[in-house]
This record gives structure tokens, C-alpha cells and sequence, in this order.
């Protein structure tokens, strides 16, 4: 008799769970950064259950590790841990095929339908950002509910190839950890180019092999000058500050990137910003020394010796070494704020400018001259490994340059200067995308910053192609990017809260049909991306959510 009756409480219990409906939801696929098409129907969507399978071509480990990305994802964010299988199409499966046939190679396109889902791609990185945009359609809020997937298709690609964010590690030394954590970050944002600035008067963060001293001195400082004339009087904080990345460790976080789609671009930051170099070997510089890592911001008069012929040996011995540890197509070699009053009395850099016949005209100095053939001959090394330059807009200023892609940042209309002169360019002026800046005007209240306002409406209304440009002059402006210095920012938390969310305003700049650009609704949009945010636990200003 107690048997019965337990098999008839266990079969209404049964029945009464049987009962409870769990909760529909209804994916939405305006994501950040906001696809080029979305199109949907009142066919039956695709249901999501634990029955369904990611599957990926026969033979394709690019596709199979982006079907455990998405499996990875939608575990995050639903609770539901799909099966990944090769070959797996058919009914209930998400599929993930290159073949699609479109100009530009990041492109993708999504068809949904009541039997399953096809991501498909003109790459295996087109397909990639496909599954990016079908993560950021979910909801960490979609545990325990079944999830709708609406009918019908998203054709989708960047406006911009090159989608960057800088990250300067030469101020601070941040851990490997946070590294790829600033990886994932740029991941969700459709960021594609990762550029690391790795050298810095205030610290050389890079291994190099031939040059011990580089990191055995010139990763390390006294102590830093902290506060801001802005907010407090300056002073030192009596703690020396150090750090640097291992080969391997640099090898690892390469790999990291590469899976996840990302490119790793170098800076070795010449011939200014050398302190730390010329602290650990003092005969590249001017007088000699002695020379010290620096412990204050800002420029400094010391810089690299052009007039020597081991300047040179060295520049070419380190980008040997940084150009087997980065397999990136450019490599970044800095230019920019190099003073060229030690040049002016060195007769090592004297003697190298008569050699080289070089006078001042036209505006342009002699020394201005020298480091263009400084910048030039290191540029004509790297081009003899196949790789290509990237500097700040001042490699222009001695008016010798070879094919350099040239970085917009200070100047105002440098960037279609540097255009209408035929030469790539990527923007990042400093007005607009420097998020080292304040994000409020509360600055009471905000994390100390270098100076400046930057709020997100600004960064979301820059337009990097300049209006005087012509059609053709437009297509040199390959991209755009925001920089993130390092100065006042000495740990993870501040670099997220600086970062985000204006990294993506930028990320809609850079992909993003600029004539569907529309702040309100990216505004809106924002809100499920902070939910992400919440869910990895990165420490996101919160203005816009209050406005």
C-alpha cells in the first residue's frame, strides 16, 4: 500500500511540473555594433533546446574553434550546453560554412528558419563575427526560458578593415591576465587590431633577447609621479614600479589573439620616448649619460642617437626579435614628440647630417630631416622582412618617407593632409577618441584622468573620413582607433571603467553603416550589452544609463 502511494505522488508531482510553462523569450538581433541588414518574417522561429547541435565543416579547426566560442557563449547566457559536432547539419542545428560570395572578407550573412540556423561566411573570420553578433542577441537574463530565435536573415560587414584599440603598458605594467582580458573586451566589440604599446621612457615592457639590460633596467622606475595639477599637487609615490612580458608569455598572448581573431600590433616607440632604453644602454644616446628610467610624464630631450651607426645596429637587432615574436603585417615604430635639441650640438648626429647632404628648407629643419631618414631606414628593414610600417603623423614632418601608413593624432586636418599626399592613414585624434580623457564633467567624482572630456556622444559622433576629402582621397582612411594611455590609470578596473562603454560607440564608428548611425538607438542597444558587461564583471561607467 505505501508503494502505490508513493507512485501516485511521484506521477502527480509529474504532472504538476508537466503543468508550469517556462517562459518564452524573443531574441532581438540589434546588437552592438548595430549589422548592416536585418530582415525578419512571421514564419515559426528556431527554437533553442538542449537537443541542438553546433556543427562546422569536415576537416575546418578555424570553424571547429568558433563552434565552441558559441557553445562556450550560449552556455554563459543561457544555461544550455549545445553538443559541437563535425559536418552537423540537418534540422535543429546551428551551422557554421565559409562559401559566401561578397567584396569585402569579413563579410557574413545569417539565415534562421523554424529547422536551424546557418552562419555563413566569405572567411573563417567573417563567420566568426556572425557568431559575435548572434552571443550579443542573447541574454544573460535567458537562463531557464525557452529562447525564440525570429525567422528570417542579417547580412552584415564592416565599413572599416582596420578596427583598432591602443593600450599602452609602458606607462604601467599590467599582468598577463588583464592582457587577455583586454582581448575579450575588444572581442565582444568587433575590434580587430590590438595596438600594444609596449616601450616607454617610464619602462621597456618586451623581452629582447640580444638586450638583457632592456629589461633588467629598463623595466624598472624609482618611483611615479602621481595626482594631477587638475586635481591635486603633484608628487612622487615613493614606490618603484616595474614589470615586463617574457618571449613566451608574449607568444602565448599572440596565440590568444589569434584565435579570437585578433591582431597583435607591436610599438616600439623611436626615437624619442627612449629613456628606458638609454638607461640600459647608455652609449645610444647623445652625451652618453648618465640616464635614468623616467619617473615624471611628459617629453624628454634625451632621446635615441641618430648619428650613430650602432643606433642603427640596435633598432635592427630588436625589430629582428619583435618581428619573430608578432607574425603581424605591421609593426608600429612610434615618431611622434622627439625633440631634437640633443641633435642640434651632437657631432655624432651633425656629422651624420652632412654625410647625408641634409639642409634646412622649406620649413623643415635639418635634424626634422634626420629622423625622417632614421624612421625611413627602419622602415626599409621591416619592409625586407614583408612587413609594413605604422607611425604617428610626425614621420611626415622631415618630408622623407617611403609607403608608411600614417596615424593621425594631433594636428587638425593632418589626417586628410596625409591622404590627399597618398598615403594610408588611420585616424585617432586626440579630441575624439583619447579615452585616457574625463567621461564626465564630475570630475570630483570620476577616476583621476590626464585632462580633457571625452563623453561617448562625442566618440560616437566622430566621423573619421574628413569631409574636404574626394571619394578616391576617402578609401586612404583605412580605419580608426582609440587610445588608451596609461599615465594616471595603474590598474584593471580603472582601464575598464575609461574603456567602457566607449569602446563601443568607436566599435559602431568603425563597422556600422554610418548613415544608420543613430545615438538613440545605440543608446538603447547599449543596454543588453551591459548586461555582458555585468556578466564578466568589467567595470563600466554608467553615466548614459542615467541620462
Amino acid at each position: 500500500m505505501r508503494k502505490i502511494r508513493t507512485i501516485c505522488l511521484s506521477g502527480f508531482l509529474l504532472m504538476i511540473v508537466s503543468c508550469v510553462q517556462k517562459e518564452t523569450v524573443t531574441v532581438h538581433y540589434d546588437v552592438v555594433p548595430l549589422p548592416r541588414e536585418i530582415t525578419t518574417n512571421d514564419d515559426k522561429p528556431f527554437v533553442l533546446n538542449r537537443s541542438t547541435a553546433i556543427g562546422y565543416p569536415k576537416g575546418n579547426d578555424k570553424l571547429k574553434e568558433s563552434a565552441e566560442f558559441l557553445s562556450g557563449y550560449i552556455l554563459e547566457t543561457t544555461g544550455v550546453k549545445l553538443t559541437v559536432r563535425e559536418s552537423g547539419s540537418g534540422d535543429n542545428t546551428i551551422m557554421l560554412e565559409t562559401g559566401l560570395t561578397h567584396d569585402n572578407e569579413e563579410a557574413y550573412h545569417i539565415a534562421v528558419s523554424e529547422k536551424g540556423i546557418v552562419i555563413k561566411g566569405v572567411s573563417d573570420n567573417g563567420v566568426f563575427y556572425g557568431v559575435q553578433t548572434l552571443r550579443k542577441s542573447l541574454s544573460p537574463s535567458f537562463k531557464g526560458k525557452n529562447i525564440h530565435f525570429p525567422a528570417g536573415t542579417i547580412t552584415d560587414y564592416p565599413r572599416f578593415g582596420y578596427r583598432a584599440a591602443l593600450f599602452d603598458v609602458g606607462r604601467h605594467y599590467f599582468p598577463t591576465d588583464f592582457i587577455k582580458r583586454f582581448i575579450d573586451i575588444l572581442v565582444l566589440h568587433n575590434v580587430n587590431y590590438f595596438h600594444w604599446h609596449l616601450t616607454e621612457d617610464q619602462g621597456w615592457r618586451v623581452e629582447i633577447k640580444k638586450y638583457p639590460k632592456l629589461t633588467e633596467i629598463g623595466s624598472v622606475r624609482k618611483e611615479t609621479l602621481v595626482g594631477h595639477l587638475q586635481r591635486k599637487p603633484q608628487q612622487f609615490d615613493n614606490t618603484p614600479h616595474w614589470g615586463f612580458y617574457t618571449q613566451e608569455e608574449i607568444k602565448d598572448i599572440v596565440k590568444y589573439a589569434q584565435e579570437r581573431y585578433i591582431t597583435i600590433i607591436p610599438e616600439i616607440d623611436l626615437p624619442g620616448h627612449m629613456l628606458s632604453a638609454l638607461a640600459s644602454y647608455p652609449e645610444l644616446g647623445c652625451t652618453g649619460g648618465p640616464y635614468e628610467v623616467a619617473t615624471k610624464w611628459g617629453i624628454f630631450e634625451d632621446v635615441l642617437c641618430m648619428g650613430k651607426e650602432t643606433t642603427y645596429q640596435f633598432l635592427e637587432d630588436v625589430f629582428t626579435e619583435i618581428t619573430e615574436l608578432f607574425p603581424s603585417e605591421y609593426i608600429h615604430i612610434g615618431g611622434d614628440e622627439c625633440p631634437k635639441v640633443r641633435w642640434e650640438v651632437c657631432p655624432h648626429c651633425q656629422a651624420m647630417i652632412k654625410k647625408l647632404g641634409l639642409k634646412s628648407d622649406g620649413g623643415r629643419t635639418k635634424e626634422q630631416k634626420l629622423q625622417s631618414y632614421a624612421m625611413l631606414e627602419v622602415e626599409k628593414f621591416l619592409k625586407g622582412k614583408n612587413r609594413r610600417v605604422i607611425a604617428w603623423e610626425e614621420i611626415l614632418d622631415g618630408g622623407i618617407a617611403d609607403n608608411p601608413i600614417v596615424m593621425s593624432w594631433l594636428k587638425e586636418g593632418s589626417g586628410a593632409e596625409a591622404a590627399q599626399g597618398g598615403y594610408d592613414v588611420i585616424m585617432a585624434p586626440h579630441e575624439a577618441v583619447y579615452l585616457d580623457y574625463y567621461q564626465s564633467e564630475d570630475r570630483e567624482n570620476e577616476p583621476l584622468a590626464i585632462g580633457g572630456y571625452i563623453p561617448i556622444q562625442r566618440v560616437y559622433h566622430f566621423e573619421p573620413v574628413p569631409k574636404e576629402l574626394t571619394e578616391e582621397e576617402g578609401k586612404k582612411i583605412i580605419g580608426t582607433q582609440v587610445n588608451l594611455w596609461t599615465e594616471y590609470i595603474s590598474t584593471p578596473e580603472h582601464a575598464e571603467y575609461m574603456l567602457l562603454p566607449r569602446l563601443a560607440a568607436i566599435s559602431e564608428v568603425q563597422w556600422s553603416d554610418p548613415e544608420a548611425k543613430d545615438f538613440e538607438s545605440f543608446r538603447s542597444r547599449l543596454s543588453n550589452l551591459f548586461q555582458f558587461y555585468d556578466l564578466y564583471h568589467y567595470n563600466a561607467a554608467r553615466h548614459i544609463l542615467a541620462e
